[in-house]
């Protein structure tokens, strides 16, 4: 079963953890060498921090598994490598004890899996590290050795592997069978949908953090950590993959296709007034709080604008080097006066000749394929218009003109057996929290 790199992908943090004080040896004064002089060694040493870092020391036993300090470093390395290698010393802090904490669970999901005779055999950790290796466009080999040079392994990735293939078939053996989801409600939900045609629906992102009474404010703190990390160029999925208790943190915090109503109130509210792209939050909702990602956005059942097929035309022009923005300045205004002056995509040529400009023909672009600005300008278009200029000095200037349009098919109606997929899938999901929440409860874990 395909798995990619979930729940993280991120550089080290390797913090110093206080060694056991040594035992102390008793010395008979005749027998004591006399220290150099000026130096105060007692008898009985202490050591503080890490006496050899080859050592492998454990951070925690889970159930008597070992999980070592070496195996939350290459895990974070993994979180970090996610959000770009750009992550505070005070986030790489709280992101190993959240490592911590995930790879306490997955220790916890592989032997319950165990537990019940199922095993993830070698060939096919193997054959998924292939296929995660490829999506980065790496061979195996190149792969963990890239992974070694940022602080992580192939052993961590397979590991995580391990744990998500484990888990999902313990899943589909247990928990799915005893899920039931009647003809009646799928027709339900169908109803529902062709009923709701033309209004908006919400691709949404969710990461969502669990807190009682006792730890609301700290947990409420936690989650604007996150957010302003997010705010200020971190992943939000690797966020989610790290950091939700939700299903769907597998999957990046992906909700799916949803209307406003299928929301919590707290939740609704605050995607009504969000723009494509944006994040909020924390957000308060029943048993803890959220931060909200507005993914995409489009109408129930309606094609989206978004996804015509463009035929298009770029007549662009560079300057040479040395040019001074009074003469940039000066070439820019004429070319846009010329793009103005178009009338339509067959004169094209014959202004880039005069002009000195560069023309590219595109025939197979979507509209969801340009800069979000350009989105916006190319839906209000006609054919044989041209795009306000755009560009730089150092990259030149640019406009696209439209020379056809092919709009999408209009949307229909998810089939029976995806929306019986769906809500299947999202039972499955409540009952793994459940089940993965009494694992814990029934845990030894003792912790270095």
């Amino acid at each position: 079963m395909p798995v990619g790199l979930t729940r993280c992908l991120t550089v080290t943090l390797a913090a110093a953890l206080l060694a056991p004080a040594l035992p102390a040896q008793t010395v008979d004064e005749g027998d004591a060498a006399a220290p150099p002089s000026g130096l105060v060694i007692p008898d009985s040493v202490t050591l503080f921090g890490n006496r050899d870092p080859n050592v492998r020391r454990a951070t925690a036993l889970v159930n008597g598994e070992v999980i070592t300090e070496t195996d939350v470093d290459q895990r974070l390395a993994l979180v970090i490598l996610a959000n770009g290698g750009h992550v505070s010393d005070e986030e790489k802090d709280r992101l190993k004890l959240q490592v911590l904490r995930n790879l306490i669970d997955e220790t916890l999901e592989i032997q319950e899996a165990a537990a019940k005779d199922i095993q993830v055999s070698q060939a096919e950790l193997d054959e998924n590290f292939a296929r995660v290796a490829s999506n980065f466009h790496y061979t195996p080999e190149s792969f963990a050795a890239y992974l070694a040079a940022h602080g992580s392994s192939a052993r961590s990735i397979k590991r995580q592997i391990q744990g998500e293939v484990a888990w999902q078939r313990l899943l589909q053996r247990e928990v799915q069978p005893r899920i039931n989801v009647s003809d009646d409600e799928v027709n339900a939900v169908i109803d529902r949908l062709k009923a709701a045609k033309g209004q908006d629906e919400y691709r949404i992102g969710e990461i969502y953090l669990s807190s009682t009474p006792e730890t609301s404010q700290q947990v409420m703190a936690n989650a604007q950590q996150i957010l302003d990390q997010i705010k200020q160029g971190g992943s939000f999925q690797a966020y989610a993959r790290q950091y939700s208790e939700a299903s769907t943190a597998a999957v990046g915090g992906d909700l799916g296709w949803v209307r406003l109503p299928q929301l919590p109130e707290a939740l609704a509210q605050a995607a009504a007034q969000m723009q494509v792209g944006q994040v909020a939050g924390p957000l308060a909702v029943p048993g803890g709080y959220s931060i909200l990602y507005v993914i995409d956005k489009r109408q129930v059942l309606t094609a989206d604008p978004r996804d015509s097929t463009l035929s298009l035309k770029q007549i662009s022009i560079e300057f040479p080097a040395g040019t001074t923005p009074a003469q940039a300045q000066q070439r820019a205004n004429e070319f846009g006066t010329a793009i103005h002056g178009l009338r339509g995509c067959g004169a094209v040529n014959d202004v880039a000749r005069q002009l000195g400009a560069q023309v590219v023909e595109n025939d197979g672009i979507k509209v969801r394929d340009l800069p979000p600005q350009l989105q916006t300008i190319m839906l209000q278009m006609q054919v044989g218009e041209a795009t306000p200029p755009f560009g730089s000095v150092t990259d030149g200037v640019r406009a696209l003109v439209l020379c056809g349009r092919d709009d999408p098919p209009d949307a229909s109606a998810p089939s029976f057996d995806q929306v019986m997929a769906q809500m299947e899938e999202d039972r499955v999901g409540k009952r793994a929290r459940t089940y993965l929440r009494d694992l814990r409860r029934d845990a030894v874990i003792d912790y270095n």
